[in-house]
């Protein structure tokens, strides 16, 4: 978690109208400026689990080799477009599938939404309804550079806690990862009548440490690439901190331009860390037009399995060594101890 001694106020303008021209082009220099950062191949395991819920943001860590995440919800959504007499009721679950593939800062992904929805045309007195997955898809996501890999930028200033606890410029140097993956649609997915089964996507991810307490996320995807309603989206998010570490508290907006939709959404909510390995939260959302109406609520959880048994820590004598040979030590320093002979008869530094 990151600590912050100070209340934040994040104020977010909105458009009034989406123009899709404009976001297009605003999305495409996004795209190609961070494309012009340099490379680097360091991931940033952690000891707590790091989760992209809640919210639809993408952290740009990787979770380390080994480690394997279920990310779930369950959704509400009252879904109306006025113009169209129209009111729906959606519900939905949301299943995320992480696993750090191979390499520290490699991570694969499976994302899928499976809704129900159920229509009503208000000028008509008809109803109809419609079953199949609003998202399915696969994908990889590398990190390519991390401004933390540095080991002095982790140092604490000992002379200035305002150095250490608030906001300073170099904060705003994100971590930046790149996305690569497909979208499946299976089937007659009537969510997708005229996409074909398989269509790329790309997305960069960018993370920024603003304070200890304070974290903000960045997505700018091209989605559907090659179906007849390509799709360019962003997504900025902003998670922070309580004083109680164990509580988080997120902001998000979101735009999606598209032929076949167009919108600006924003989300809130909650998360709380129960354990090192399972968070729980809840999010409200709304939309900012009126074609359609949309208001939706969303309620998960996360849940990790820590298989990654190489990560380097300190032994506290000025050294690092692999996380298990630690845990092997101490134990055997434990056994030692149990027999009668003392901690000067263990040696815990690894041979040089």
């Amino acid at each position: 978690m990151y600590k912050q001694n100070k209340s934040h106020k994040i104020i977010i303008k909105m458009p009034s109208k989406v123009n899709h021209n404009s976001m297009k082009h605003s999305f495409k220099l996004v795209f190609f400026a961070f494309v012009l950062i340099p490379f680097a191949v360091r991931s940033q395991y952690t000891d707590v689990i790091n989760s992209n819920r809640p919210g639809l943001s993408v952290s740009a860590y990787a979770l380390g080799k080994n480690v394997v995440q279920l990310e779930m919800g369950i959704s509400y959504e009252q879904r109306d477009h006025a113009d169209l007499f129209r009111e729906s009721d959606i519900t939905g679950a949301d299943l995320s599938l992480r696993y750090g593939l191979l390499l520290e800062n490699l991570e694969l992904n499976y994302e899928g939404t499976f809704e129900n929805q159920h229509i009503k045309f208000t000028a008509l007195d008809l109803s109809d309804s419609r079953t199949d997955f609003s998202r399915n898809r696969l994908g990889v996501k590398y990190l390519i550079y991390d401004p933390y890999k540095n080991p002095d930028r982790n140092k604490p200033n000992l002379y200035s806690w305002r150095a250490n606890n608030l906001f300073q410029l170099k904060n705003l140097v994100p971590a930046v990862s790149l996305y690569a993956g497909a979208n499946f649609v299976l089937g007659d997915n009537p969510f997708y009548p005229e996409d074909p089964t398989i269509s790329p996507r790309a997305m960069i991810a960018t993370q920024s440490k603003l304070t200890p307490r304070m974290v903000l996320i960045s997505n700018v995807a091209y989605d559907r690439i090659g179906t007849d309603f390509p799709e360019w989206s962003y997504l900025i998010s902003v998670q922070h901190a309580f004083r109680n570490p164990k509580w988080s508290v997120f902001l998000e907006n979101q735009g999606i331009s598209s032929d076949r939709y167009s919108d600006v959404l924003l989300r809130s909510g909650l998360a709380h860390l129960f354990n090192k390995n399972f968070q729980a939260d809840i999010q409200l959302g709304a939309s900012f037009k009126s074609t359609p109406t949309r208001i939706f609520g969303t309620m998960g959880f996360s849940y990790r399995l820590d298989f990654h048994n190489d990560s380097l820590i300190s032994n506290g004598n000025g050294k690092s060594i692999k996380r298990n040979s630690m845990k092997k030590r101490k134990k055997k320093k434990q056994k030692f101890r149990k027999n009668g002979k003392g901690a000067e008869d263990i040696i815990l530094d690894p041979p040089n």
